[in-house]
């Protein structure tokens, strides 16, 4: 059976949503509501409001909302069930015995349990005659025996189908091995293992359990350089963050990005704890919301070739408006025999000149604007007339981007004196440059506000609306059933008779709720609706609804859903029809003329 509704009435009852929100956001009150920055993207003002009296968060920014059940599944990354179990144990509350709603959960365990049996499989094959090439590869690599145990490094053999096997016989199911990204279907139904002749690396989560696995090919040998499992139920490259589970209870005041897990091994054996790495993918805003929960300052510190110069700035702009610190170390270059610069990552680095050089770029590392100011004067040719404009014209834009006055002044002046104009002269092309890009965004403002039709729309695209007029009147019917559930032992309509297939499965949950005897609330509703689903319901509920004459607005919204139902099934080319059809277009005129 699924987890008791009284059970989640009363769970919702005891977690106040502004508590658990303030636990991951810093919360303050305005007016009726709470603000702060959105967890879930990056912005500088808030526009996340998180209501008591309704027990809803809603971001006006990105359109995430929720209750806090929703809350928890998002910032936790757990399923509803789970979620539930977060909260229960939050409150002392014990979650009655589920059989129904624990399919996932299982599935996560076994997924979990299979990667922990391939980690140990593999660490004993390291030390097994079919480990000795990755054995000597992590000698050429200086890896110390204290650190290939700490990171559980291991060696798959060179071998078709050796873990498989083992692992089957441990009772594992082929299809469990498939799910966990062990294994790869065969022909005639048999399967093999996915990693074959390659060095281990467990990637293990936060919480401390292996959700699968990183891999490097051993050289001369043929095949990806490296490998990954596949996103799997416990395995999600764009939010998993290598060595967090040990970077987290650094002591240190910042962690450090780099590119490749080997550079994590090996900084973290020099001492850095504090260094992490995505899985094999570029930095996403996901990754950046992690980070930030971790660390008030992050250090970029990727190669030093040009490939690494791009990837800095890409993530500079990710983490443009992130809730930390950014600073960007950047190795020097090192010169070849031939007098051409190396390129050098920081595993070569910290093995060619040690820790004690390392530690001093990273306390010599640039603020993410002294960074860029200074890849535009490495480009520059500042020796002729051609070359000075070239630069200001990149410095006036990435100077005015800057938010704050005062970084537009000290940067603009460190840029014109590098140019060798005055401040005053490159401060006025900054600030005219600033105000044609305010006139641009003003011009888009405007055009998006004089089609009223589109901003009526449900963000997500799925959920679009096909019948605009029906559609308002459906979301009112909503609003007025959240404020006053009663009305509902009144209301004639059917889910069917909806023209927007979410709101018309809203409308029925809350009625069997009701009929049921439970609560309307926003925040019991998020096992039966999508997160896409419940934004919307949320941002339904933050609309202005007058209670005056409720009952009056509730027969005219009926009235309308019930004649625009009828249009709906109505032959083609009938009078009534065409009439609806030019009330329809004079409604939809009117709207986009703001009257």
């Amino acid at each position: 059976m699924a987890i008791p509704a009284q059970f989640i009435d009363e769970l919702v009852a005891r977690c106040d949503v502004v508590d658990v929100v303030g636990e991951y956001v810093h919360l303050a009150p305005k007016g009726a509501n709470y603000w702060g920055l959105c967890p879930f993207h990056n912005e500088k003002t808030p526009s996340f409001a998180v209501s008591k009296d309704k027990q809803i968060f809603h971001c006006f920014g990105c359109g995430k909302g929720g209750g806090v059940i929703s809350f928890v599944m998002e910032m936790e990354h757990l399923s509803y069930p789970d979620a539930i179990r977060h909260l229960a144990k939050r409150v002392g509350m014990e979650v009655p015995e589920t059989h129904g709603d624990d399919g996932g959960r299982k599935k996560y365990k076994r997924c979990v349990e299979a990667n922990t049996a391939a980690a140990r499989f593999y660490h004993d094959r390291l030390n097994s005659p079919q480990g000795e090439k990755v054995r000597e590869y992590i000698d050429q690599r200086r890896i110390s025996k204290k650190f290939v145990t700490r990171f559980g490094l291991g060696a798959a053999p060179d071998e078709w189908d050796t873990l498989t096997r083992a692992l089957m016989d441990q009772g594992f199911s082929k299809r469990e091995l498939l799910d966990a990204g062990l294994a790869v279907a065969g022909k005639n139904g048999g399967v093999y293992d996915k990693f074959r002749s390659r060095l281990m690396l467990p990637v293990i989560d936060v919480r401390g359990d292996v959700v699968g696995f990183t891999s490097r090919i051993l050289p001369g040998l043929e095949g990806a350089k490296y490998l990954n499992s596949p996103d799997t139920v416990c395995f999600k490259k764009g939010r998993l963050i290598y060595g967090l589970n040990y970077a987290k209870s650094t002591k240190r005041p910042n962690i450090i990005l780099v590119e490749g897990n080997i550079d994590v091994i090996t900084l973290h054996q020099a001492g850095f704890d504090n260094v992490v790495a995505t899985m094999g993918t570029a930095l996403t805003e996901e990754h950046a919301r992690v980070l930030s929960r971790y660390t008030k300052e992050l250090v970029l510190c990727y190669d030093n070739d040009e490939a690494g110069k791009k990837s800095t700035d890409r993530v500079l702009g990710i983490l443009k408006n992130a809730d930390m610190t950014v600073r960007v170390l950047q190795l020097p270059n090192a010169l070849g025999e031939d007098g051409k610069p190396l390129k050098q990552d920081p595993d070569d680095f910290v093995k060619k000149f040690g820790a004690a050089a390392f530690e001093k770029c990273l306390n010599g590392s640039a603020g993410q604007n002294d960074y860029r100011l200074d890849v535009l004067l490495q480009k520059a040719d500042l020796t002729t007339d051609g070359g000075k404009m070239d630069f200001l014209k990149s410095a006036v834009e990435v100077i005015g981007l800057m938010p704050s006055p005062i970084e537009r002044e000290i940067y603009g002046n460190k840029a014109a004196a590098a140019a060798g104009i005055t401040g005053t002269a490159f401060a006025q092309e900054v600030e005219r440059w600033r105000k044609q890009k305010g006139r641009q965004e003003r011009k888009k403002e405007i055009r998006r506000e004089l089609t009223p039709t589109t901003n009526l729309q449900p963000k997500a695209r799925e959920l679009r609306y096909t019948d605009m007029r029906s559609a308002r009147a459906e979301e009112g019917v909503l609003r007025l059933i959240l404020l006053d559930p009663a009305l509902l032992d009144r209301v004639e309509l059917a889910p069917e008779e909806f023209s927007s297939p979410a709101l018309g499965k809203i409308f029925g949950l809350l009625r069997q709720r009701h009929q049921e005897g439970f609560s309307v609330q926003i925040s019991a509703l998020a096992g039966d609706l999508t997160g896409e689903e419940m934004s919307l319901l949320v941002a339904i509920a933050t609309q202005p609804q007058s209670m005056a004459n409720a009952q009056r607005a509730m027969e005219d919204y009926i009235r309308t859903i019930k004649a625009e139902a009828g249009q709906r099934t109505a032959p083609k080319g009938s009078a009534d029809a065409l009439l609806e059809l030019r009330a329809r277009k004079r409604e939809t005129k009117a709207m986009e003329d703001g009257q």
